[in-house]
């Protein structure tokens, strides 16, 4: 399968659009094209979002070399990790076919044995990632995010962005699934959160881990499955991440992120993460463009000084 060749590549990583030839630790793929809430959403500013984490990160990549002090070392450190930028999805006017390609393009990343680091896109995106670990046995799921995102359907359509965790939830691989950030209101319905509940979904709201820290979050990110980390960029608070269509004070601050992130990656095995629903249009100073870049770094830091013990 061939991507779309990114004019910057992410943290100034080589370049490999056929994904039939990767060979590196890490694999980013940018997903710009998920399943809209009808055809005026196809290209939405969200799907400007991959190309411009990439051009925020460029400058970072350039300094991979050099001290980080969040990973107190370089980037890959000792080991001998490695990654690569696979560019974009392609996009059509079927939208089933786009939901389709990214599940296909996540899979080949998984044949060639790399950790996708998928960047969206909109929040419809994550089962489609998901439903690609489907061969490999159990998987947890961890979901930052404002909003539970449990409705089946909105008029009519059962994969949009306001259903991705009850589409996962579906999947019978799926075991542990962890919801943090929740805060005010969205889409969910009193009957949404039940079914949530119901399911077994173990749901941390932001307020949780402002009063208790992040261990409200880590004492459930037990090492029984590998973890696909889902994180809907409005799950933090505008503060660091003002470039989302549905700001909500009180979010996660980045050094919790940061640390429930670096729990997950050091402690139990990473199966691939995206970042959804930035939308640069709305950034300021590319401040969220920044944010998502620095999480993303920590965790290729963290996984790889992990998989190299």
């Amino acid at each position: 399968m061939l991507c779309d060749s990114p004019k910057v590549p992410f943290l100034a990583f080589p370049v490999e659009a056929d994904l039939s030839q990767v060979s590196a630790t890490f694999a980013v793929i940018g997903a710009p094209y998920g399943v809209p809430y009808g055809p005026a959403l196809l290209h939405c500013d969200s799907s400007n979002a991959p190309d411009k984490v990439r051009e925020r990160s460029f400058r970072y990549g350039r300094q991979a070399g050099h001290y980080d002090f969040d990973l107190q070392g370089t980037l890959f450190g000792d080991t001998a990790a490695s990654g690569v930028d696979c560019g974009n999805v392609p996009g059509t006017l079927d939208v089933a076919r786009n939901a389709a390609a990214v599940t296909s393009a996540i899979a080949a990343l998984l044949e060639r044995g790399a950790i996708p680091i998928v960047l969206g896109g909109d929040d419809s995106i994550p089962p489609l990632c998901v439903r690609a670990f489907e061969s490999l046995g159990p998987l947890n799921v961890l979901q930052f995010d404002a909003h539970l995102d449990f409705r089946d359907e909105v008029n009519g359509e059962r994969h949009g962005y306001s259903s991705p965790i009850r589409r996962i939830r579906e999947m019978p691989f799926v075991k542990r699934i962890v919801q943090v950030g929740l805060r005010g209101s969205g889409s969910a319905r009193a009957s949404d959160v039940d079914d949530a509940l119901r399911s077994g979904n173990v749901i941390v709201p932001a307020e949780t881990v402002l009063d208790e820290g992040i261990e409200a979050v880590t004492r459930h990110l037990v090492d029984d499955a590998p973890w696909f980390v889902t994180f809907d960029v409005d799950g933090l608070d505008p503060g660091v991440a003002p470039g989302v269509i549905a700001p909500l004070p009180g979010g996660l601050t980045f050094h919790q992120a940061r640390g429930i992130l670096k729990h997950l990656c050091t402690t139990t095995q990473l199966a691939g993460i995206d970042f959804v629903e930035y939308h640069p249009a709305l950034d300021v100073r590319e401040m969220t463009a920044l944010t998502i870049t620095r999480l993303l770094t920590n965790v290729l830091g963290f996984s790889a000084r992990r998989l190299a013990a």
